[in-house]
């Protein structure tokens, strides 16, 4: 991944999901190695901005530009949760071109292989979710709350990935109510005033 061309960026945004409004006028521009920090209360918006950021919906007002392949890590874990963790997420890995074993080793996973999914903990299935994500070798990364359930030691884990993948020209957008550490981040407040 090299980064050059590489960007993200919303132009006077506004979501309204239903009839709710959910927040209005938000503007970023990222460029590869940069990353946003979106906090905020829940129901404020934090998840409807990835999923927006990801093209999975339609701005309300505004415009969303993008370029280069996305991931989306969310509560939504894309992996068959009957299989063992290294053919659930090999099967992503073979599609993308990429290696399963290697994305479990660097989320510290890989002694799990032959777990099935559906018998991780917690903090291993947002682990799993990540590994996931770094097997689709995309360059923009959208984490919706990837601290959640995680330990003090695998928080550090995801700070390192957040940082090499910036470092490879990699863009990071993450909503969390958890501090995660992301050197020199732009950061979003939603749900108040003026964000």
């Amino acid at each position: 991944m090299t980064g050059s061309g590489q960007y993200l960026a919303f132009e006077s945004v506004t979501c309204v999901r239903g009839r709710r409004f959910l927040f209005g006028d938000v503007s970023f521009a990222l460029k590869a190695g940069d990353a946003l920090v979106v906090t905020g209360p829940n129901g404020a918006g934090k998840s409807s901005l990835l999923r927006l950021a990801a093209g999975l919906l339609d701005a309300s007002i505004g415009h969303v530009k993008r370029e280069g392949a996305i991931a989306l890590a969310d509560e939504h874990m894309a992996l068959d949760p009957t299989l063992p963790l290294y053919d659930a997420l090999d099967f992503w890995a073979q599609i993308d071109g990429s290696n399963a074993l290697s994305a479990l080793g660097s989320v510290g996973l890989d002694h799990l292989a032959r777990v099935p999914v559906r018998m991780l903990s917690t903090g291993q299935r947002r682990r799993a979710t990540l590994a996931r994500t770094l097997a689709a070798r995309a360059e923009n990364w959208l984490l919706d709350e990837p601290a959640n359930g995680l330990d003090i030691e695998s928080i550090a884990m995801l700070e390192g990935l957040i940082a090499v993948h910036r470092m490879q020209g990699g863009i990071v957008i993450i909503a969390s109510h958890q501090p995660i550490a992301v050197d020199g981040a732009q950061s979003l407040a939603l749900g108040t005033p003026g964000g």
